[in-house]
């Protein structure tokens, strides 16, 4: 229960990730504040993890609009009274080709994203912890930062700009106690990597079994992270076991850029 009595904000709470994060929260003993744009997602992902209602609160948000994310703050500090923790899941992933077909528009969403919109939300967020005495800010970003994958340079690129933008963060905010670190994950085994190779799959002939060892097959683990596993570490980031933590990226990969 390392956070227990702890308050953490998940934003990009949908079928994926951002659920897990919660959900990891919450078995950690925290009281969780979720955030999303559909109302109806949020409706529904609060009542499967915590029917009681006692232990989670939901706002719908729009991390790129100032006023959307200084009411998600308002809902925390008025319902469970801190902002101990953020963990920034919301992003736009939709940014496809590469130099000669990409789109500028999708560029400048996933930047406006990815980056201005971390940043919109993360500053009510330190603004509160401050207050409070301190916290913890834990950004999602992607292998792709470091390694080509899929044809997705525009998403990458942005995920790079918030590491970067993680650093100074983390400098800045250190001290009013502020922790602000990144997990990495890379093929994460969720809703939108399942549907990938069940396509994959298709499309070829072949099965998912065979899809999916082309994929881990020379990963150390031989095995794709899950996205709960991904939320774990985020968890960790979160709690005091990692009060001494800031500044820092951490891969969860199993092990993929060993090779």
């Amino acid at each position: 229960m390392m956070l227990k009595g702890k308050t953490v904000v998940v934003t990009g709470v949908g079928g994926g990730l951002g659920r897990e994060c919660a959900a990891s929260a919450l078995r950690d003993g925290a009281n969780v504040v979720l955030a999303a744009r559909t109302g109806a997602t949020l409706e529904t992902t609060s009542a499967e993890l915590d029917p009681s209602g006692e232990h989670v609160a939901a706002h719908v948000t729009d991390i790129t609009d100032a006023g959307s994310c200084d009411a998600l703050v308002e809902l925390a500090l008025t319902r469970f009274g801190s902002v101990d923790a953020l963990i920034q899941v919301a992003a736009y992933e939709n940014v496809w080709g590469g130099l000669y077909d990409l789109k500028f528009e999708a560029w400048r969403k996933a930047f406006e994203t990815n980056v201005l919109g971390a940043l919109t939300v993360i500053r009510p967020v330190a603004t509160a912890m401050k207050a409070g005495g301190g916290g913890s800010i834990v950004l999602v970003g992607s292998q792709s930062m470091f390694q080509p994958a899929l044809p997705q340079s525009g998403y990458a690129a942005s995920k790079g700009a918030l590491l970067s933008a993680m650093y100074y963060l983390a400098d800045e905010l250190g001290a009013d106690n502020i922790r602000c670190n990144m997990v990495v994950p890379s093929w994460m085994w969720g809703p939108n990597v399942e549907m990938y190779v069940t396509g994959t799959a298709n499309s070829q002939g072949t099965t998912k079994e065979e899809v999916l060892e082309g994929i881990v097959g020379k990963f150390p683990l031989r095995r794709m992270t899950e996205d709960g596993e991904v939320a774990d570490v985020a968890a960790f980031f979160a709690s005091d076991h990692a009060k001494a933590v800031t500044g820092q990226h951490l891969m969860v990969n199993s092990g993929e850029m060993m090779r």
